[in-house]
């Protein structure tokens, strides 16, 4: 009888990938911005190909148009407007909205 593959096993080491992948990208912008683009797109395919979720700190730091990484204040602009976080990304232009969460009052 043939064995099942073990993909939870597979998942836990796609997620580990993807994280570093994720700091590696961060790491190499500044002197190979190709190179960090590169790195996130291996990890979006790896996360596609074992259909594990990009985690929510990572997700929310790259261009998902060019793929470039977000560093505040060199390629990308952040402002707070009608209840939204706008993400606008310098290198290509593309426009993110992100809902700001209000504080439940006790």
């Amino acid at each position: 009888m043939a064995k099942k593959n073990d993909k939870s096993g597979q998942r836990i080491l796609a997620r580990e990938r993807i994280v570093c992948l994720f700091e590696s990208a961060f790491e190499f912008y500044e002197d190979n911005p190709l190179l960090s683009k590169k790195c996130i797109l291996h990890a979006r395919k790896i996360s596609m190909r074992y259909r594990v979720k990009i985690p929510k700190p990572y997700n929310r730091r790259y261009c998902r148009k060019c793929f470039s990484c977000f560093i505040p204040g060199v390629n990308m602009t952040t402002r707070i407007n009608r209840g939204k976080v706008v993400v606008t990304c310098k290198s290509c232009g593309n426009i993110r909205r992100y809902p700001v969460k209000e504080k439940k009052c006790r």
